[in-house]
């Protein structure tokens, strides 16, 4: 039914590990930019390269794709944005397009910059368009890879993706604007979000990704809880929405389940102790869809 392109290079493996965990696992053959995913639902992937996904996606090669928002706007696709996707390596999923110079430089804002200066980048329409805004006269070069190495010594300006800026760094590069933000979008063709089958199908793939990704770094607690102890825990419980409580049969005995960060359980779990809460369960959450 449905026609899917997924990025290749630094999301690959964190896109097939969220297509994994949502049941939709991506098999890859020899032909590793035909892999296979046993889902009716799906009938051809593709892997290619990120900036390449949105044009594509919207002159209909593909029904649905993953690719950044700021390769949606740099390439102008009119495409619907179904959905964000907030996963990375990192974790936040969230990138920033900057502008960066050398820390020797005395130059602390964009428009400090001095008309003329060679800009470095992969995004020449949103530089273009950046500069052209600023007013600022400027020489465009296009990057082939390794943007923040060509600064100084042959270019000025680095416009570069980063999310924590530490290759920047690194790289005696210092950051005095961010143009945008960007996260990865699952995208749609605008013919197959109109037909209502296609629809249907694509709602159902966001809503199993989107599970996953809501469960990521949470956890499921269950205990049980005297009665007499039951709201001085509950008091201390923190909750997607309410903790569930019943309970047990035959006995003065709650039982009381609830999710939680997993970064907080460390503390949480012995303060639980402390308040009465026993046969204490930590489960590990595959989806949570709301």
């Amino acid at each position: 039914m449905l026609s899917l392109v997924l990025p290749k290079g630094s999301l690959e493996e964190q896109t097939l590990l969220l297509f994994k965990q949502a049941d939709l696992e991506i098999k890859k053959t020899d032909r590793e930019y035909n892999p296979r995913v046993n889902d009716h639902r799906i009938e051809r992937v593709k892997i290619l390269r990120p900036q390449e996904i949105p044009k594509y996606v919207e002159e209909g090669y593909f029904d649905i794709g993953i690719s950044g928002r700021d390769w949606v706007v740099e390439s102008g696709a009119d495409v619907v944005e179904v959905a964000d996707l907030p996963y990375s390596k990192q974790g936040s999923g969230n990138v920033k397009i900057v502008v960066a110079v050398p820390m020797e430089e005395d130059i602390n804002s964009p428009r400090e910059i001095r008309p003329n200066s060679r800009v470095t980048t992969e995004y020449p329409n949103i530089t273009r368009a950046y500069f052209k805004k600023l007013g600022i006269p400027i020489k465009t070069y296009f990057s082939y890879g390794a943007t923040e190495a060509k600064v100084p010594e042959i270019m000025d300006v680095v416009i570069d993706v980063t999310e924590t800026g530490s290759t920047l760094r690194k790289n005696g590069l210092k950051i005095i604007d961010v143009i945008m933000e960007s996260t990865s979008k699952l995208l749609a063709n605008k013919t197959a979000w109109k037909d209502p089958e296609k629809r249907k199908a694509i709602e159902e793939i966001k809503t199993l990704l989107l599970a996953v990704i809501e469960a990521r770094g949470k956890v499921l607690l269950d205990m049980n809880v005297p009665k007499e102890k039951l709201e001085d825990l509950i008091q201390i419980l923190p909750a997607l929405k309410k903790p569930t409580v019943s309970r047990l049969y035959h006995t003065d005995y709650y039982a009381v389940e609830t999710v939680v960060n997993k970064s907080e359980v460390n503390i949480l779990i012995p303060r639980l102790k402390e308040k009465g809460a026993e046969d204490i369960l930590e489960l590990d959450i595959s989806k949570i869809v709301h």
